[in-house]
């Protein structure tokens, strides 16, 4: 039998926002946590990030959000600007501090408060094995040493292998495509510093303001819409694509294009756009034992509501504070039994999931209309997905008032 490297309390697979945040959640409790991060280097790809009041509300609670406020203007208002129909509406979610900011900055911040030595780089988990009477979990890693964790927290994205480990279904696709980027203007660009999406049928365009010299943009579009290449991997191709697709768009803005035109290649990021389904939230298995899942690997979900990485960060204040209020997770706790804790970091993470799991069902539901209606080819079904949007999410700027609470 192979030998166990190391022990740990508590490892978090994913150093992306979520695990990040997770650990420095846990951090702020007196918990500590390693990440097992697969990269190299911290990972910053996606351009930018909006932050509604809600993700602030966290950020505060994590420790760094008055220094993440002087990265960022906030927005001034959110337009949705429809092509060759002459109108306009507001965007109703875009109110409060709403603000825009370089993924790179946030993600540094939240590795920069870490404890030295939490993250470890060039740790790509392969297999994750739960024992039930141990209630430990063995984590093989792809340099083929083992690593043993007390409580397992996988925020390792949309494929994640901790999902996988919970009976979670693999995320689907909605049928959707984006491309992410960053501009930067030297000499300070002229944008008003707002939130201005342009549709026209179903490719939407989007510009944020970073600050008076860097801009966040992205294009979505059907999958349908997609040619020759399917995945383009490599920057230029990206940026290539891109461009042909809002050059069809005779009615955007030159200001618009110029926005995408003087992009740096290597901010670029293509994805297609995944989602798990509300109904597999709802009822799904979200822990087991002392084995959990947080941010993409629990509720991957659409961009169209800017919630992502919010609901990400809730995540890791929540699961920090569940964790912290159970003595037994505490370091150095003498008189308790090996059951008894167990026992009560399983009601711990049991907590989590039940304060968590109808908040991001409400979000995946709204994003999930959103990008099915995006995705839909016939009339009907966009009335349909546009009618129950109308029925179950009349305020839109709701989501936004959710305070995640205190650590």
């Amino acid at each position: 039998m192979e030998s166990t490297d190391s022990k740990h309390e508590i490892v978090i697979v994913g150093g992306g926002i979520c695990g990040l945040a997770t650990a420095l959640a846990l951090h702020r409790k007196g918990l500590k946590s390693i990440v097992l991060e697969r990269s190299k280097i911290l990972r910053s790809e996606g351009g930018g990030i909006g932050v509604l009041p809600n993700g602030w509300r966290a950020l505060d609670q994590l420790g760094i959000g008055s220094h993440l406020r002087t990265v960022a203007l906030p927005l001034q208002r959110g337009r949705d600007i429809f092509l060759g129909e002459d109108k306009e509406q507001k965007i109703e979610y875009v109110s409060g501090d709403v603000r825009c900011m370089a993924r790179n900055d946030l993600i540094r911040s939240l590795a920069d408060a870490l404890p030295a030595g939490t993250i470890r780089f060039g740790c790509e988990v392969s297999s994750v094995d739960y024992d039930s009477v141990t209630k430990f979990t063995r984590l093989l890693l792809s340099n083929g040493s083992y690593i043993e964790a007390e409580i397992l927290i996988g925020c390792d994205g949309g494929r994640s292998i901790v999902a996988e480990l919970l009976g979670l279904k693999p995320a689907k696709e909605f049928g959707v495509v984006a491309t992410r980027g960053l501009t930067t203007y030297p000499n300070a660009h002229s944008l008003p510093i707002e939130f201005h999406r342009h549709f026209k049928g179903d490719v939407r365009v989007g510009i944020l303001p970073i600050s008076h010299d860097l801009v966040h943009w992205f294009v979505t579009f059907p999958t349908r819409q997609l040619t020759g290449e399917k995945f383009p991997r490599d920057e230029n191709a990206i940026k290539q694509m891109v461009i042909e697709n809002i050059e069809k768009l005779q009615d955007l803005p030159a200001k618009v294009k110029e926005v995408i035109h003087l992009s740096e290649p290597e901010s670029l990021s293509f994805s297609h756009l995944k989602y798990r389904p509300p109904g597999e939230l709802l009822l799904g298995r979200l822990r087991k034992g002392t084995v959990t899942v947080a941010g993409d690997a629990m509720h991957v979900m659409g961009p169209f509501l800017g919630q992502g990485g919010c609901s990400s960060l809730e995540d890791a204040v929540v699961l920090a504070r569940c964790l912290g209020s159970a003595a037994a997770v505490k370091n150095n706790v003498d008189g308790i039994e090996k059951e008894e804790r167990s026992a009560r970091i399983e009601e711990a993470l049991e907590k989590y999931v039940k304060e968590r799991r109808m908040r991001v069902a409400q979000l995946s539901m709204h994003t999930y209309l959103i990008g099915a209606s995006m995705a839909a080819t016939s009339k009907l079904a966009k009335m349909a997905f546009g009618g129950a949007m109308a029925l179950f999410f009349r305020n839109g700027a709701a989501q936004n008032e959710y305070d995640c609470g205190q650590l």
